[in-house]
């Protein structure tokens, strides 16, 4: 935490994995000391609580379950002022299933009702809470027909519209909405917008505004939840890592330029919160993502100084 303030961070997202029958109670040792480690280095710590696709909360009693396990970890983390509800819901990856038989977009629908209920169960603990809601793929299929079934954030987010308004909700669903921000692949500058696809990068925000209105009305504070570009590992830096990369990569002052256009292009855009590089360090195992501002040995990548740079007002 010393070295994620000193990286020019001054928040980060600690993750909770539901699973069927899950106890809060056995999850908060280690989410205890990292938002009291968070905290003393003034390090404002979020909490995304999310499930993998093999304990999807399909079920009212599932999602019943989902949203009591979120209230006990709030309830006995204070500290903790801003919770994120689900991670990627339009990717099979961590919902399923994506569609109906009947082609219809289920995890959307799906979505849309586990979030109304923990939504719910957060306020009881404190209504000043904020929920953030979405924490979608940037990307998307929107084939039911596929070995890997997705939905586009674009479909995902009109469809969890439609569910809202056909469960003839009052109450809000988030407060603010996330979106995961990462480029077609890592060589794809920030920059690039998608006004004929279905896709949202950092370039789209007019889409994403115009969406969230029309699926839930009102202007909703938009967070960019992750955006990283991967760098290719140096020669003398191989011995850190494991495995072999499986995406194409960028040499580090490319991932250094594109972190400075994102931000910049970010502070622009007048709903927008927060956003998140995905991550500080890199992960050792090259199959993961090496998109952090310090390699594997917490060295720094040239990123790390645009961070700083930008984050103490440059």
């Amino acid at each position: 935490m010393a070295e994620t303030h000193d990286s020019g961070f001054d928040a980060i997202v600690l993750t909770a994995v539901w699973k069927r029958g899950a106890q809060a109670g056995t999850d908060l040792p280690p989410l205890r000391r990292a938002v009291r480690a968070a905290v003393a280095h003034n390090v404002d710590p979020i909490l995304e609580i999310y499930q993998q696709s093999g304990d999807t909360p399909i079920s009212a009693d599932e999602r019943s379950a989902f949203a009591a396990y979120s209230a006990a970890l709030v309830r006995a983390l204070p500290s903790v002022r801003q919770v994120m509800i689900g991670n990627e819901p339009n990717l099979n990856l961590f919902w399923s299933p994506q569609f109906g038989a009947d082609g219809s977009d289920t995890a959307a629908a799906g979505y849309e009702a586990l979030l109304a209920t923990t939504y719910d169960a957060l306020k009881a603990v404190d209504p000043d809470l904020t929920v953030i809601g979405g924490n979608l793929s940037p990307h998307g299929g929107d084939q039911p027909d596929t070995s890997r079934p997705t939905h586009s954030p674009t479909k995902f987010i009109q469809d969890m519209g439609a569910a809202y308004h056909a469960s003839g909700r009052k109450q809000p669903l988030m407060d603010e909405f996330s979106i995961h921000v990462y480029g077609d692949s890592p060589r794809i500058p920030p920059t690039l917008a998608h006004p004929n696809t279905t896709s949202i990068g950092i370039a789209d925000y007019g889409k994403l505004i115009a969406l969230l209105r029309t699926a839930l009305g009102g202007d909703l504070p938009i967070v960019y939840g992750e955006y990283g570009v991967e760098t290719t590992v140096p020669a003398e830096k191989r011995k850190l890592y494991t495995g072999e990369e499986v995406v194409p990569t960028v040499d580090p002052q490319l991932q250094a330029r594109y972190y400075r256009e994102a931000i910049e292009l970010a502070r622009k855009q007048p709903n927008l919160r927060a956003l998140f590089i995905f991550k500080v360090f890199d992960e050792t195992r090259l199959e993961g993502l090496q998109s952090g501002v310090r390699y594997a040995d917490e060295s720094p990548k040239p990123s790390l100084g645009v961070i700083q740079h930008l984050e103490s007002g440059g």
